[in-house]
This record gives structure tokens, C-alpha cells and sequence, in this order.
């Protein structure tokens, strides 16, 4: 009997430790499956983290303005590609403070009064160096919902071509304002003479009525030059492109210009060979090449040469040249002769007339039939104007 009831007991242990067993590892699989799920939410939380920060900073990336992100304590938190090109940026500077990221005081001082007035707008910052640029920057801070302040974003705008613009702007009225005046001063001083009594002097009168004829058409050259420049400018001019015989557009200007060549005693010379073509506008090439020729005349010696030359070159283009042999251009004025109103010598420039407006007009014609124009020249040994064009 004892022997028996022990063996229940035995066999109801062993059944219990099974039943537990048999439970603890169920326990644990539910464990592992909770574990599993709470570790598959976190990895799907993560990557939807990670790709929130990725398309975040792609949409940054793609914007045409910088953006600087700051946390609470000033640190670089996210700099953008704009902002990295204008600062000339190409390392990663997150976590640094303003001053190790752009060793710039002006910056540190505008996140400084932005923590301060909470909104900062239309702060100038130039930046000098090898990208001179002029940046505009708007700053705020980042407030939670109980107020305190987690950081501050700043937007960087950049400047540089609007300044850039606006100076040219003021440069192109003052030069007009100028270049009108003169004219208008002294047709307006001749019209007083006349009428203050030297109407009666027909020797004066007649003198006198020629100047004004004079400067009256130096007003209408210049309006006329500003109107070309201008539709040049804008693309408002269509080149009419064809088939032209350069020898005979060179014999055409050089046939308008002889008057002005005999005046001076200089000799023009066409030396393009008789079959040179290009694709251009007549019109337009005339234009090229009377400002270049007379130009030639005009700032050349008296007595001297002028010629006129080109040559196919490898490729598709057609390289013409106009050569003179007079005192040349000084080293610092051959890369601004380009530019509207630019005179070398502004006193012989008065005395010789024209608009300062001539080689720029010549830049825009050569650039709208796809070629390039320069010059070369050196003190004392001439100058010469090239331009290309397309060939046939």
C-alpha cells in the first residue's frame, strides 16, 4: 500500500514537471515572439526615422538657398549643399559650433541676436576671397510647445548677381547721363550765342549752326546705339543668316570708310582671299566691321595702315581680323574695351567723337552668330581685333 501511493506521488511529480516544463517554454516562445515584434516595430520606426532625415535632406539639398540648422546649445545640426557651395564647405562640419564650422564673427554674432529677438531679417554678409559673394540671411529660432527655445534654422539668399546688376545699372545710367549732357551743353551754349545776337553775324551763325548740326547728330548716333545694344541684349534682334563673301563685305566697309582713311593719309588694305565665306548677317557684319575699321582709323597713327585679313581655320570656323599700326592699348585697358562706354583715352575719345558704345555692339553681333571676338595688342606696336564666324 505504501509502495503504491509512493508511486503515485512520484508519477504526479514527474506529470507536474512536464505540465511546467511544457508551460515555461511556451512562456518563453510568447516572450520571444513579443521581443520579435517589438524588435521588428523599432527597426520599422528606425528606417522610417532614417528615411524621414534622408528625404528631409534631400528636399534642403535641392533648394537654390542655404540652410544652417542649429540645436539649443549652438551647434551645427544641418548644412545643405547651397550653403556648403557658398562657404566653399567640403567637409562634414555637424556638431561643430559656428565659429569652428565658418571662423566667420558676423555669423556667430547674427545666431547670437537671433536667439535673442527670436526673428532676424534681411542681414547682409559678404564674403570676401575667391567667391566674393554678398548673401542675404533671414534667422529664426525653433520654439516647443511650452517655449523654450530647441534651436535656430538661418536661410542664406544669395545676392551676388543682383548687386552685381544693380552696379551695372548705376554705371550704365551715370555713363548715358554723361554722354547726353555733353551734347545738349553745348548745343544749348551755341543756341543761347545765337540768340543773344550772333544770329546777325552770318560768318558765326553759319559756324555755329554746323556744331549744333554736329552735336545734334552725336544725340542720334548714341540713341540709336543704346536702341541696338539694348535689343542685342535682350534677343530682340534675329541674325538672318546666309551664305556671304567676306572679301566683298570687307571692300563694302572698306569703300564707306575711305573718305575718313584720306582724312588721316592712312592706307586700308583688303587682304582676304576672294573665295573666303562664312554664314552671317550682311547687315549685321557690316556693322563689325565699320566700328572695327573705323576704330582702326581713328585711334591709329596718321599716315599709317590699316588691314584688313582672315583665314579659315581647322573646324567650322572663319577667323577675320582688323590690324592697325598705332600706339596700341596699355595692358590693363585690353579686357574692358569690351564694355559699353569703356574709353581708353577719354579726352582723345571727345575729341575723335563717337558713342563708346561701338566694340560692344561688335561683342554682341559676333556672340549672336556663335563666334568670339578679342584683342591683341602691346604698347607702341599696333592692335589688332579678331572675331570668328561659322563657316558655310
Amino acid at each position: 500500500m505504501l509502495y503504491l501511493l509512493l508511486s503515485i506521488v512520484i508519477a504526479g511529480a514527474v506529470a507536474l514537471h512536464f505540465w511546467w516544463r511544457h508551460r515555461y517554454r511556451r512562456l518563453l516562445e510568447e516572450i520571444a515572439r513579443e521581443k520579435q515584434s517589438l524588435s521588428d516595430a523599432q527597426r520599422e520606426h528606425g528606417l522610417e526615422i532614417t528615411q524621414r532625415k534622408a528625404e528631409q535632406q534631400a528636399l534642403f539639398n535641392s533648394m537654390t538657398e542655404g540652410v544652417l540648422i542649429l540645436d539649443h546649445a549652438g551647434h551645427v545640426q544641418l548644412v545643405n549643399k547651397s550653403l556648403q557651395e557658398f562657404f566653399s564647405i567640403n567637409k562634414d562640419v555637424r556638431g561643430q559650433t559656428i565659429m569652428e564650422a565658418f571662423r566667420l564673427q558676423e555669423l556667430a554674432e547674427l545666431a547670437r541676436r537671433a536667439e535673442q529677438e527670436r526673428l532676424v531679417k534681411g542681414f547682409e554678409l559678404e564674403l570676401n576671397g575667391t567667391n566674393n559673394r554678398r548673401l542675404e540671411v533671414n534667422a529664426a529660432t525653433v520654439t516647443g510647445r511650452e517655449g523654450g527655445q530647441h534651436g535656430t534654422i538661418m536661410v542664406f539668399h544669395d545676392l551676388t548677381r543682383l548687386k552685381e546688376l544693380e552696379n551695372t545699372r548705376q554705371e550704365f545710367v551715370a555713363n548715358v547721363s554723361h554722354e547726353l549732357r555733353t551734347p545738349l551743353s553745348l548745343i544749348k551754349g551755341f543756341v543761347e550765342t545765337l540768340i543773344d545776337g550772333a544770329k546777325d553775324n552770318p560768318e558765326l551763325c553759319t559756324r555755329f549752326l554746323g556744331t549744333i548740326e554736329k552735336h545734334t547728330d552725336r544725340l542720334t548716333f548714341l540713341i540709336e546705339d543704346l536702341l541696338t545694344i539694348s535689343k542685342l541684349e535682350s534677343g530682340q534682334i534675329v541674325m538672318n543668316l546666309n551664305e556671304v563673301n567676306l572679301n566683298n563685305e570687307v571692300g563694302r566697309a572698306v569703300d564707306d570708310l575711305q573718305s575718313r582713311a584720306s582724312g588721316k593719309n592712312v592706307k586700308l588694305q583688303n587682304t582676304l582671299a576672294e573665295d573666303l565665306k562664312a554664314r552671317a548677317d550682311a547687315d549685321r557684319l557690316q556693322q563689325v566691321l565699320f566700328n572695327l575699321i573705323e576704330n582702326a582709323i581713328k585711334y591709329g597713327r596718321t599716315g599709317g595702315n590699316v588691314t584688313i585679313g582672315g583665314k579659315a581655320l581647322p573646324g567650322d570656323k572663319v577667323e577675320i581680323w582688323v590690324k592697325d599700326d598705332g600706339p596700341g592699348i596699355p595692358d590693363e585697358a585690353r579686357e574692358r574695351v569690351f564694355e559699353r562706354f569703356y574709353r581708353v583715352d577719354r579726352a582723345r575719345s571727345r575729341e575723335t567723337g563717337g558713342t563708346g558704345l561701338g566694340l560692344a555692339i561688335v561683342k554682341h553681333i559676333v556672340q549672336a552668330h556663335g563666334g568670339e571676338v578679342w584683342v591683341s595688342s602691346e604698347p607702341g606696336q599696333g592692335t589688332t581685333f579678331y572675331f570668328t564666324l561659322l563657316q558655310t
